[in-house]
């Protein structure tokens, strides 16, 4: 029997956002096709999910920042006949002076963050288009906005990411497609995301950080309301609103500034740790 919702698939599924848009879709009816390269995690999450939704999800374990995992997905959202969604949302950041970081990881992130979305992307709207139905919502973040020191690679590919968004939507609506179109921009988001690249959470006011069902959950509402460009939380509406008044010259001395004063806490903090260790 076929499902009434069809199929979504997420990527980036295994924890976080991801599995939040996982819960949520499923609780809504969808079948799932769960994306991520931790096998145990996406195959123990696909038969929670099942069993609790009366579902079907069918866990694909694939690294897309690399040609083979990329390819095996493609093909597979490709030839999914049901599928009305597809959420983009596997990514990864990288903190630190760009002259100094991995090269190799740097590319990955591209890889991820734009040739992934990009084919993923290609792939889901041939069918889409075709049946006259579809949503595609690619996670970008509210860094797209701006630009800032140690993240400089990473606020790019969010604004390519916005940017495709906007321009594939201006083309379908011309087309007269009805597929909905999201870029979600999130800010600070309590998952492993932040772990992972090693950011301290108490360098970002306690206020400025949401959780994974906040955000998911807006996305969701952006969806009902044909909403393009969704950023979640008042705080970071309120900062990218202000951004359009600020010209860039200006913009750019300030980040500066900020940064340097936020590395001169950083080197402070790490100073007085060192001079209290035990000798």
């Amino acid at each position: 029997m076929t499902n009434r919702r069809g199929m979504a698939a997420v990527t980036g599924a295994s924890s976080g956002i991801g599995a939040v848009y996982a819960e949520r879709l499923a609780a809504q009816g969808y079948d799932l096709l769960l994306v991520a390269r931790r096998k145990d995690r996406l195959e123990e999450l696909a038969r929670s999910l099942a069993e609790k939704h009366g579902i079907r999800a069918e866990a694909f374990p694939a690294d897309l920042a690399h040609d083979e995992g990329l390819r095996s997905v493609e093909s597979r959202i490709a030839a999914a006949d049901t599928l009305t969604m597809l959420v983009n949302n596997a990514g990864f950041g990288i903190r630190g002076l760009f002259q100094e970081s991995d090269l190799a990881r740097q590319e990955e992130m591209h890889r991820l963050h734009i040739i992934a979305t990009m084919r993923l992307t290609h792939a889901a709207l041939r069918s889409m288009t075709a049946r006259g139905r579809g949503t595609i919502v690619n996670v970008s973040s509210v860094a797209a906005f701006s630009q800032s020191p140690w993240n400089t690679t990473y606020s790019a590919t969010k604004a390519w990411m916005n940017s495709f968004t906007e321009a594939l939507a201006v083309e379908l609506k011309t087309l007269g497609a009805p597929i909905k179109l999201q870029a979600l921009c999130p800010g600070f988001t309590v998952t492993e995301f932040h772990e992972v690249m090693g950011v301290d959470r108490k360098i970002v006011p306690a206020s400025w950080w949401m959780t994974s069902e906040d955000i998911v959950d807006e996305s969701l509402r952006g969806l009902e309301r044909n909403k393009l460009i969704v950023i979640p939380g008042w705080r970071y509406r309120t900062y990218v609103f202000l951004l359009r008044f600020i010209p860039n010259s200006l913009r750019r001395a300030l980040t500066v500034a900020f940064a340097r004063r936020v590395r001169r806490k950083l080197a402070g903090a790490a100073a007085s740790q060192e001079t209290t260790k035990p000798v």
